[in-house]
């Protein structure tokens, strides 16, 4: 097993600048498509501000969503993503009825029992770290405190039963998106 400054130089990355242009272009045309189609509005000046706005967001974050080194499996992460959505958004679903359950119940302060867990991760990319801990944060009953560089979550959970299931498929998951 590798030690902590083992992997930290091993996720550090070249970016190179022709990547980091493809980088911005894409993060940019993204963020505008966004912004044109949740605006409605096609005039000089909310046009100029989405132009700007993606622009400021592209170039300090291009390189979030699109990592420096392109690979040929990228289209192929990306389609693993979004296969990964419908899971999550059935997952936040199940824990939504859980949640209505331990509210609604007569006895409510007997179910609760709010815990926070520890565990390391599998992960090694920081998107997939950004990914699962979201993910955990928009599953009710479960919040991301704290994560680390090294794969260290800690976790709260309102009961056993929401904490139970991580690490588990959640991060399985995630690490088949980024082929770890």
């Amino acid at each position: 097993m590798s030690g902590p400054g083992e992997k930290i130089n091993r996720r550090k990355q070249t970016n190179g600048p022709g990547k980091k242009i493809v980088s911005f272009c894409l993060t940019f045309f993204i963020c505008f498509t966004t912004w044109l189609i949740l605006s409605g509005r096609f005039d000089i000046f909310h046009i100029s501000m989405g132009v700007i706005s993606c622009g400021l967001v592209a170039f300090f974050s291009g390189d979030l969503l699109f990592p420096g080194t392109f690979t040929r499996s990228l289209p192929k992460q990306w389609l693993a993503f979004l296969g990964y959505l419908p899971w999550l958004i059935y997952q936040i679903f199940r824990a939504n009825l859980h949640m209505l359950y331990l509210v609604f119940h007569p006895r409510m302060g007997e179910h609760i029992d709010p815990l926070i867990i520890k565990f390391d991760s599998r992960l090694k990319g920081d998107m997939a770290f950004l990914i699962f801990a979201n993910s955990i944060t928009l599953t009710p009953g479960t919040i991301t405190v704290y994560t680390s560089i090294y794969g260290e979550y800690t976790v709260h959970a309102i009961d056993k039963k929401s904490a139970d299931s991580l690490p588990g498929a959640m991060e399985n998951k995630v690490a088949r998106i980024f082929g770890e």
